[in-house]
């Protein structure tokens, strides 16, 4: 259309107040165009007299000093290149910059946006509405490209060979949104929207929020090297800008991955677990233990869970450099404390005939309380369910716990208010599958069998998923269940002492079974595997 001189000028054939822009002509003849009916008419070179019913002919009718409403293009500023900033000014034309000695004028349809030179400071003349640049170009096309700034608008018009509109909003990220959806039919009758707002936090935040806008027209440009269009035209990197404009991603939600997308991350060795379990017929079924599980160990009352959990958390002082978060809710610390310590010389020190020397209790202090690596939860008096999730957070991110280790969730269970067991069981089980993907620990749990009918657990009867306590969520969001059996009135002394390990669930491969058995011996204090026959 050409150079803006004048906006909100009325318009007599619609009764619009305000449509009607004043512009320079590429032929150097000043026309008058109502952005609300939509016609055009040239003036005559005097200003003063106009066509019989022509818009200029009713502006004079409507307004009492036409002068007030037509200035010279001389008061306005003039299109110049703008070589502090690297614009041509075929650029600046295309979009009708003007430019006084102090200020630059961006045209909006019915007004300007006026930006002073020596600070950044804006304020408006008339009403100006729309997405600047919006006029210039015809709805409809291949490409639009949307900006957080004037220059930057022309930047990207100017890098790109003025190929493809680009227009900026008006108001910054802030009113981002207001301003691309009051132009939003406009935007969206392009095939593709790229969004082009600055490398900063307000810009990346809005842009998310301007893409949700178009869904899957929606292009989203990440700047490396400087913080918007403008600066790389400044610095004479328009090829990095275009190679960036051209990989513009596809905008996908929050949560939704595109499988193209995951080629780096797939293309690589699978990697070992973190370490595996003190017990190969475990290992076998599961791969070991990895951070991001949730590991559920269950069975009936006195079957040896926590000492399951010991032994698992030696190997863990052993076999790897991570911490170890432990919180055994039926005990105190300083039992705790003297059953990890007897794993460290294969004695009970616990017991009050144990026999050992000092230098073997410091030893055993020293490998494994001693080292710094172990954290322990003084739960007296507080085993609500709150209290519990945050601790366990606490230990993942305050101590850098890679494992923690629960004993046992029916005890946080039992000591809720509410006295509803299957409710407090899905609240505690959602809050910690939760915290495990926020942390991305292994948490190991403890929890209670339901008694079955006949045989109980503790004479040996075998564990199965039915028989998880609760509404069936210890056995939804748990990754790996392992169930413990053993025979603790038998005669015979060895099957007393022999625990069958079971996996009832195994979501990482689907093994499911008999694993192993493992002995615990009273002259040590430890658990060791035994013949897999012994199941």
């Amino acid at each position: 259309m050409g150079t803006p001189l004048q906006s909100l000028l009325p318009c007599e054939l619609c009764d619009s107040s305000d449509a009607v822009t004043r512009y320079l002509g590429d032929d150097d003849r000043q026309y008058l165009k109502c952005y609300s009916c939509g016609e055009v008419t040239q003036m005559n070179d005097d200003v003063d007299t106009g066509p019989k019913g022509s818009i200029l002919d009713r502006v004079k009718n409507k307004t009492k000093d036409s002068s007030s409403f037509l200035s010279s293009p001389a008061e306005l500023g003039k299109v110049l290149a703008i070589p502090e900033r690297d614009i041509s000014r075929e650029s600046a034309q295309a979009y009708g910059v003007l430019q006084t000695d102090t200020e630059y004028r961006f045209p909006y349809v019915g007004g300007f946006k006026v930006r002073k030179k020596d600070e950044k400071k804006f304020f408006s003349e008339g009403k100006p509405t729309g997405l600047f640049g919006q006029d210039r170009f015809p709805a409809g096309g291949k490409f639009v490209t949307i900006t957080e700034g004037e220059f930057d608008a022309i930047a990207a018009f100017q890098m790109l060979g003025s190929r493809y509109p680009s227009v900026s909003i008006k108001a910054g990220a802030q009113g981002a949104v207001k301003d691309v959806t009051e132009a939003f039919e406009w935007l969206d009758s392009f095939d593709k929207v790229v969004i082009c707002f600055d490398n900063d936090k307000p810009g990346q935040e809005a842009a998310k929020k301007v893409a949700e806008l178009f869904s899957h027209k929606a292009l989203v440009v990440k700047l490396n090297k400087y913080k918007d269009a403008n600066e790389y035209l400044s610095n004479q990197n328009s090829k990095d800008f275009v190679d960036s404009w051209w990989r513009a991603e596809r905008y996908t939600p929050d949560g939704i991955v595109q499988g193209s997308t995951l080629w780096d991350k797939l293309n690589q060795p699978r990697k070992p677990a973190e370490v595996m379990y003190p017990f190969e017929g475990l290992n076998k079924l599961t791969y070991g233990i990895r951070k991001g599980e949730l590991v559920m160990v269950t069975s009936g009352s006195g079957m040896g869970k926590s000492q399951f959990l010991r032994e698992l958390t030696w190997q863990i002082l052993q076999k790897t450099e991570d911490s170890v978060g432990l919180m055994f809710l039926e005990e105190n610390n300083e039992k705790t404390g003297l059953g990890l310590m007897s794993l460290a010389v294969n004695k009970p020190l616990h017991l009050p005939d144990s026999e050992y020397t000092p230098e073997e209790y410091k030893d055993a202090f020293d490998k494994t309380l001693g080292t710094g690596r172990v954290y322990m939860f003084d739960h007296f008096g507080s085993s609500s369910i709150d209290n519990i999730v945050s601790r366990v957070r606490y230990m993942a991110k305050g101590c850098n716990c890679g494992f923690i280790l629960l004993d046992h969730i029916s005890i946080v269970v039992s000591s809720q208010e509410a006295g509803d067991e299957r409710k407090a069981l899905d609240e505690v089980m959602t809050k910690l599958r939760t915290l495990v993907q926020e942390t991305g620990i292994a948490l190991i749990c403890v929890s209670h069998l339901k008694r079955p009918d006949g045989k109980g657990h503790e004479e040996g009867a075998a564990t199965s998923l039915a028989q998880l306590r609760g509404s069936g969520s210890i056995a939804q969001l748990s990754d790996i269940v392992i169930g413990l059996e053993r025979n603790g009135q038998a005669d015979d002394e060895t099957e007393r002492n022999t625990t069958s390990m079971r996996v009832l669930k195994n979501r990482f491969c689907g093994l499911t079974g008999p694993a192993c058995a493992a002995l615990y011996s009273r002259d040590t204090g430890r658990m060791f595997e035994v013949m897999e026959a012994a199941l």
